[in-house]
């Protein structure tokens, strides 16, 4: 192992950070002696205390190798091949490595990764030099994560020479001058290339460290001192920021949860899944690309003082390949209670000469004022609570029926989501635990009667998350309402947060935390919202890209299991409603243009999403873009006033940064966003108001 270990030092001499600027070399890195013994009881803690209880092996140290590997360059860019055989040639020692306290491996990967990483932007600089031909008939890779490393340097410098040449064509066919195309470009990669002399060893352990944990399966992460100390004040909601959970895909910091009741998530400009691609501080301030930068740095710069001013240079979740990016203005805020608070809402629905009152529940988390409830505060606050009140609100407003909307409801508090179930079904079992040494337990409500028994239907989306799950199954299986939407997330696991510190009885933080898996959540019919999330009754269309978000999305994720069901008794059957339900959406679907015109936006943005490989050829790529914009005009002018489609701006493309570009159209995009129709909102109300006619048919029959 010595001798392999060598070998990949060897790929680099060691210099100076001084030398390193001078040279052209990053600096090399090299592991602590904390680092090693934290990783070493990292292991001996998830071998033995993991949900999925897996050994560390061969066979886990060649999935850690890889997971590391793609991390580094999930699209193929830097790396050759002969440097990934001679980093597999250590695949099988990882495991000896970590026992060993010998963190080597990882760390001269990681080198080998800054100076490839310097090398290919330079060489991107240089072409910049030179123009390209248009004319040819060449094709681009735009999404290379299933393609193979290149061979040589040669064929190394053919792929940036056509990647390169697509960046001049996005901004060629927005009329830029190549003039100021050789600019825009200069400057985008040499900021790029300026970060690898900023990495820290902190930063190499961390991104080792979460290949390991994530190669058992997706919720199990490591966080460093630094990294500890910032989730531990996001879980206490104290952090003056965005309000937002990122993590790191495929070069992007990628919005994963937008916290409610925080800036990102009141703006209504930002979704799950968007894409951060530059940061800039105040209203004047110049913006840093933050393509390629770790999370970590890049949460960094979002932070700052309450009411200050952070702009985000967003590429939309549903952007498609040469998608339009736009600036996004926040006020960096606190997080209270107040905001995170369930509304409520009252919709007219007309069906011929009959009108029914609709009562609409948004509700953005299960939250629970903790500290008022420890003090003894009767009047404390918490998402049942609240509902409750909203629903006694809705009782007096004589509605016909209630939606609990949870999109983008990412969970909270697992006892609310049980309290809130109750308000639908009275006392009973609501949900089952299983932990990792396969005992389940039943959790249930005592509530004695049901707060509301009237028509109910649930609205989920991708971003249904968790307790949000928890809530909508049992509603499906006590047939108490109906299920419409997306299918949900799929996050069906626990997880615990162990302080490496306080294990090796450390005076200091030198460990950090290990967040990991010890149990699964199962329904009350047996089955598990792991994996699968709930399947709706009646499925409305949605942008979310079921490959990037998602428990499906991720390729170790737990399998969907199924246990004993529980000791309950359905309170309704809404499954024999549902062919008639069907039917009626489908014929309001087909007439309703607002609807189809989603629909219509989801299917070519999910064609958009499959098309890997693009033309390098102006005529081509300008025809294709004049038929996305004729498409959009052609809508335009047949539409008037009509709902505006968040999938519009997939097709209006400029190939500039927003740094690079006139806030005037982003503006009017954000505004356009902000006033359009909640077309799923308002079908998921005709539909409870269908399913409302139809138990009344139903109930005078029998009677």
């Amino acid at each position: 192992m010595r001798t392999k270990i060598a070998l990949l030092i060897a790929f680099l001499a060691f210099v100076s950070p001084a030398q390193a600027l001078e040279t052209g070399s990053p600096p090399v890195l090299a592991p602590e002696v904390d680092q090693a013994k934290a990783a070493h009881l990292s292991a001996q803690l998830l071998t033995y205390y993991h949900y999925k209880k897996v050994p560390l092996d061969d066979t886990l140290s060649a999935r850690i190798i890889d997971r590391y590997i793609d991390s580094l360059d999930p699209e193929r860019f830097f790396f050759l091949q002969s440097d990934i055989d001679q980093f597999m040639a250590s695949k099988d020692k990882i495991d000896d490595a970590i026992y060993s306290e010998d963190l080597s491996v990882p760390f001269a990967i990681f080198n080998v990764y800054e100076q490839r990483f310097v090398d290919r932007l330079s060489y991107a600089r240089e072409l910049l030099k030179n123009g390209f031909d248009f004319s040819q008939n060449e094709e681009y890779a735009v999404l290379r994560d299933k393609e193979p490393w290149p061979k040589s340097e040669a064929e190394s410098r053919e792929l940036w020479r056509k990647r390169v040449k697509n960046d001049w064509l996005r901004l060629k066919l927005a009329g830029t001058t190549d003039a100021t195309i050789r600019e825009t470009l200069g400057k985008r990669y040499g900021n790029s290339q300026a970060r690898a002399y900023k990495y820290k060893s902190d930063d190499v352990f961390q991104t080792f460290m979460t290949a390991y944990t994530t190669s058992i399966e997706p919720h199990t992460d490591y966080f460093g001192v630094a990294a500890a100390s910032d989730f531990d004040i996001s879980m206490k909601l104290s952090l003056v920021g965005i309000g937002a959970v990122l993590q790191e895909r495929d070069e992007y910091t990628t919005i994963r949860e937008l916290v409610p009741g925080g800036p990102a998530q009141l703006s209504g400009q930002l979704a799950v899944g968007d894409r951060i691609v530059g940061v800039a501080q105040g209203k004047d301030g110049a913006l840093v690309d933050v393509v390629g930068t770790r999370v970590n740095e890049v949460v960094k710069l979002i932070r700052g003082e309450k009411d200050t001013v952070v702009r985000l240079d967003i590429l939309p979740t549903d952007a498609g390949l040469d998608g339009k990016h736009r600036l996004v203005t926040l006020v960096r805020d606190k997080i209270s209670l107040e905001k995170q608070a369930a509304k409520k809402n009252v919709l007219i629905v007309k069906d011929g000469d009959t009108s029914r009152k609709i009562g609409v529940i948004s509700l953005p988390t299960f939250y629970e004022d903790f500290d008022a409830r420890r003090r003894g505060d009767k009047n404390y606050r918490s998402a049942s609570r609240d509902v409750a009140r909203l629903l006694a609100e809705l009782e007096k407003d004589k509605v016909d029926g209630v939606v609990i909307d949870l999109r983008n409801n990412g969970g909270g508090s697992l006892p609310q989501a049980i309290e809130l179930t109750g308000l639908f079904v009275g006392k009973g079992p609501v949900l089952q635990q299983r932990n990792g040494d396969g005992e389940v337990k039943v959790n249930g409500n005592t509530r004695a009667t049901a707060r509301w028994t009237g028509p109910l239907a649930v609205l989920i989306n991708r971003g249904s998350a968790s307790a949000s799950e928890i809530f909508a199954a049992a509603i499906q299986d006590y047939g108490r309402g109906v299920i419409v939407g997306e299918p949900s997330f799929g996050k069906g696991t626990v997880q615990t947060v162990v302080n490496l510190d306080e294990e090796a009885r450390n005076a200091k933080p030198e460990f950090g935390e290990l967040k990991m898996t010890v149990a699964q959540f199962f329904r009350i019919n047996g089955g598990t919202t792991q994996l699968r999330g709930v399947r709706p009754d009646i499925i409305l269309p949605g942008f979310s890209d079921e490959e990037k978000l998602g428990e499906s999305s991720y390729d170790n994720a737990l399998p969907w299991l199924q246990v004993k069901p529980a000791d309950y008794a359905p309170l309704g059957d809404i499954k024999p409603l549902l062919p008639e339900l069907q039917s009626r959406h489908d014929a309001r679907a087909d007439k309703d243009k607002d609807f189809r015109r989603l629909a219509e936006d989801v299917n070519e943005l999910n064609g958009l999403r499959k098309k890997r490989v693009i033309s390098l050829n102006e005529t081509e790529r300008r025809v294709e873009r004049d038929r996305q914009v004729n498409r959009l005009k052609a809508r335009e002018a047949a539409g008037g006033k009509g709902s505006v489609s968040p999938a519009d701006s997939v097709f209006q493309e400029d190939g500039l940064q927003a740094n690079e570009r006139s806030l005037s159209a982003d503006m009017a995009n954000e505004k356009a966003l902000k006033d359009a129709k909640d077309v799923l909102l308002d079908e998921t109300v005709h539909i409870l108001s269908d399913t409302s006619d139809l138990l009344k048919v139903r109930t005078a029959k029998n009677n």
